[in-house]
């Protein structure tokens, strides 16, 4: 699976934690920033760069961490087809991708304990979208972010 992967100046421990517990597993990760924790980013941008791979590959994923997940969330959600959900725990994890599909994670690095984030990875990418019902609510969310009434 490829993976895009970013983070601001206060997420970068996290970013590095995060790429090798998915590169032992075999994931393919893909570093898009930001590299150096003393440097101040902006991370509109970061969450720009992530959140317009994921949306243009075919079933890539994503992850995104700041300090609170809420600035990276806002920003990946501008981007057409990418389904950004900030998370602080495994069921948060599993709601976002069993009843919204999410493509991309995104975690606070000052909510989120650091020994969860093994648990919330392995949750998040093992989890199915469920259909069903969700199916015609993610449909409306896309109606919406082409533009249409719903």
């Amino acid at each position: 699976m490829k993976i895009f992967i970013g983070a601001d100046h206060r997420g970068i421990g996290f970013k590095k934690k995060i790429t090798q517990i998915l590169e032992k597993q075999g994931a393919n990760v893909i570093d898009l920033g930001a590299y150096d924790p003393a440097k101040s980013c902006d991370y509109p941008r970061v969450a720009y760069k992530v959140a317009s791979e994921v949306a243009k590959s075919r079933n890539g994923r994503g992850i995104l961490v700041c300090m609170s997940g809420i600035g990276q969330a806002i920003a990946a959600n501008k981007v057409r087809g990418a389904y950004a959900a900030l998370c602080y725990n495994t069921e948060s994890a599993e709601l976002s991708r069993r009843h919204n599909n999410a493509n991309i994670l995104v975690l606070g690095s000052k909510f989120v304990k650091p020994k969860d984030i093994a648990k919330i990875l392995r949750v998040w990418l093992n989890t199915e979208f469920e259909g069903g019902r969700h199916r015609r609510r993610v449909g409306q969310i896309k109606k919406i972010e082409q533009g249409a009434k719903i």
